[in-house]
């Protein structure tokens, strides 16, 4: 690879059929402050500003990244001026993988939260700040997901409502620039969630404003009064970047990239109409205004984000190590076909347009997809925080409706058998996730259990991932019956089994 580094300066040495900035990026200031400045976000949010850019020259709305934990993206793309590479791949009809790649522009400058959490203040009580949008994962947001309630015994949050001036959490981080804002007075603006979470925006507004009821009730009333908080759904298979992919793209640039990001072609996004300061205009890169997420967001989790928590767990313990590897096997094609189809589509809400039978043969090609490598373990991470919204909401809504939902808890017996920390051919792995310790004495605590029923309904009682289906007997008895099948059998003998 070369030594020369993807820069300004290189940008008219890229070959013609890599897309650059068409703009004068010296005119970019931060319209834009973004919280979690990771992959996903890369692919998604720049990739769609960055058409807006395009089509409206409007240099207001710049990307300012913030990374809340670790340096790294601000270490590679510094030295780059904030350039990267997104590259787009899929297969043709043939299966030969392919590639697009486009470097993206807008994201000029780069803070890291730890290091200097007064510039990062400063960037959201600035003049040229109007939207601070978030994709900090499920875990990031410090609450529960069985309530939505802001965890208070969070180390975090304990710390952001001592220290104003040095915040930690993304929570405490955008209550205390909002705070800023509102000393220096300045107008209020949109606080915009694009994780997967229900009623997103709701969901970050009423943290917002548990936190700033703790600092200020006259600034908890600023924020409800003036503040705006859209629901978003975004859809886009972004899997992590290898360091053979930092070389191919960095063969075909002809210059180094320390870190680009990879995506799959399809990409989308309904965000709500409602920005206290404006937007730049999104639709010209894919995204759709839409007076309700809700309907989106919950076809979204359920369908996208359910399938691919139950693939991955089941993909994971089987040894199947990608997505399209483990999609290939005809057992498990065949389980999520009838997961979505007999017990997920029967609760989403109308959706005028979309023919979710389309819809669900276009998801299963993209997890398809062979050219993304998607890692089964990547999604398995963090299990306790995406349940709850991508299966349990589901489970909740069939038993109201005395329906069965004999699929969906074989998604969750197979996070519970995730949980052992090896696979069926003995190789271990960590457990990822914020709850790891907790989880594992429960897992510990349900082996003295007896069967299979008590050692259920021993581990659920014992994490709030399940609130009050612990106590649902036919959901205990349910996941039971397949986590035992799973411990006996396998996970190809239980799909067979269906």
């Amino acid at each position: 690879m070369s030594t020369q580094r993807l820069h300004p300066d290189t940008l008219a040495a890229l070959p013609a059929d890599v897309a650059t900035p068409g703009y004068d990026r010296s005119g970019l200031r931060g319209g834009i402050v973004h919280l979690g400045v990771g992959a996903f976000q890369r692919a998604h949010l720049a990739v769609v500003n960055e058409a807006a850019l395009h089509a409206s020259g409007d240099m207001a709305w710049g990307i300012v990244g913030v990374s809340l934990r670790s340096p790294d993206t601000r270490d590679a793309l510094a030295p780059q001026a904030g350039l990267y590479t997104v590259a787009t791949r899929d297969a043709d009809a043939q299966g030969v993988p392919r590639e697009n790649l486009q470097v993206i522009g807008n994201l000029f400058a780069l803070l890291v939260a730890p290091l200097d959490p007064a510039a990062v203040l400063a960037r959201i009580a600035h003049a040229d700040c109007r939207i601070v949008s978030l994709t900090v994962t499920e875990k990031g947001y410090c609450h529960d997901p069985a309530t939505l309630a802001l965890r208070w015994d969070d180390a975090d949050i304990q710390h952001d409502l001592v220290h104003a001036e040095a915040p930690r959490s993304a929570i405490g981080m955008l209550v205390r620039g909002l705070q800023l804002r509102r000393l220096r007075g300045l107008a209020p603006i949109t606080s915009m969630s694009l994780d997967n979470l229900p009623a997103n925006g709701h969901t970050l507004r009423g943290l917002v404003l548990e936190f700033a009821g703790r600092v200020d009730a006259g600034l908890q009333q600023w924020i409800a009064d003036g503040c705006s908080f859209p629901n978003s759904m975004v859809d886009r298979i972004v899997p992590r970047t290898t360091d053979a992919d930092r070389e191919a793209i960095g063969a075909r640039l002809g210059v180094a990239d320390a870190w680009p990001v990879l995506g799959e072609p399809f990409l989308d996004w309904a965000v709500e109409e409602r920005f206290a300061a404006g937007r730049p205009d999104w639709t010209v890169g894919g995204a759709r205004f839409v007076a309700s997420a809700e309907p989106f967001e919950k076809l979204k989790l359920r369908m996208v984000n359910g399938t691919h928590s139950a693939l991955a767990y089941l993909g994971a313990m089987a040894g199947w190590a990608t997505v399209d590897r483990a999609v290939a096997q005809p057992a498990l094609h065949h389980y999520l076909q009838r997961l979505m189809r007999e017990e997920i589509e029967p609760t989403l809400p109308a959706l005028p347009g979309v023919d979710l039978a389309d819809y669900r043969a276009r998801l299963l090609a993209r997890y398809a997809n062979p050219a993304l490598q998607h890692q089964t373990r990547q999604i398995a991470m963090d299990g306790s925080q995406k349940l709850p919204q991508r299966l349990l909401g589901t489970v909740r809504d069939r038993l109201a409706q005395g329906q069965s939902i004999d699929l969906l808890a074989l998604g969750v017996a197979a996070w519970l058998h995730y949980l052992r920390g090896s696979d069926e051919a003995g190789h271990s792995y960590a457990i990822q996730d914020p709850m790891a310790p907790q989880l594992a004495e429960a897992l510990a605590q349900a082996g003295q259990a007896g069967d299979a029923a008590g050692r259920t309904a021993s581990f659920m009682r014992s994490v709030p991932v399940f609130g009050d289906l612990a106590q649902h007997p036919g959901f205990v008895a349910a996941v039971a019956w397949h986590w035992e099948s799973l411990v006996r059998g396998g996970v190809l003998v239980t799909l067979r089994m269906l």
